[in-house]
């Protein structure tokens, strides 16, 4: 058996309702060609899932050559997709870490009627955390933090963006914020 030194280990990610109808959903294409890329074959991969979860019970099962994680709350099920060669502490952590985060955005209120209504912010936790698949963020704190904090106009000269056009803000703010992430990572040697 091979090892998996890629970074890809989140094949999907979704949100179902206590029914196995979906509320959200994202389906990664990983380094393996996704085999869900239609809609329908990704709505029957939901509705076996579902009943398969409500069968077994359990945190971590093994689904149609997929490690699934999942964890219930209230009437949603966040559910974590991953291949069978994926560590599956680190994606039961991400699902936990997610679904803390999701209860601290949604003020403790993690339903289906609050998941529908701030939409947004639940796109932006899971886009924080996993992006094309690939895990960038566990901590919970940080999560939320990338989430409800924009970028300040702080860290630039008091000067130069009062003579910018209001049109140009946005990208030079787009600019200044990567220049400076990219300097922090380089600083940490990552």
């Amino acid at each position: 058996m091979s090892l998996n030194i890629s970074l890809y280990t989140i094949s999907a990610c979704l949100i179902l309702d206590n029914e196995g109808s979906r509320l959200y959903a994202k389906y990664y294409n990983a380094n393996e060609a996704n085999q869900y890329q239609t809609q329908a074959q990704q709505l029957q991969f939901e509705k076996s899932l579902f009943e398969k979860i409500n069968k077994a019970h359990q945190d971590i099962i093994l689904y149609d050559n997929h490690l699934i994680t999942y964890k219930q709350t209230n009437d949603i099920i966040l559910v974590l997709v991953g291949t069978l060669s994926e560590n599956e502490s680190l994606l039961y952590s991400l699902n936990t870490n997610l679904n803390e985060a999701l209860n601290i955005l949604l003020d403790n209120t993690l339903d289906k009627s609050t998941i529908l209504e701030h939409y947004d912010l639940v796109s932006l936790c899971i886009d924080e955390a996993i992006d094309d698949g690939i895990i960038l963020e566990i901590d919970p704190a940080i999560i939320v933090s990338r989430v409800t904090n924009a970028p300040s106009s702080s860290n630039f000269s008091n000067d130069l963006p009062n003579k910018i056009d209001l049109s140009e803000k946005g990208l030079f703010n787009a600019l200044s914020f990567a220049s400076k992430k990219l300097g922090e990572r380089l600083q940490q040697g990552l």
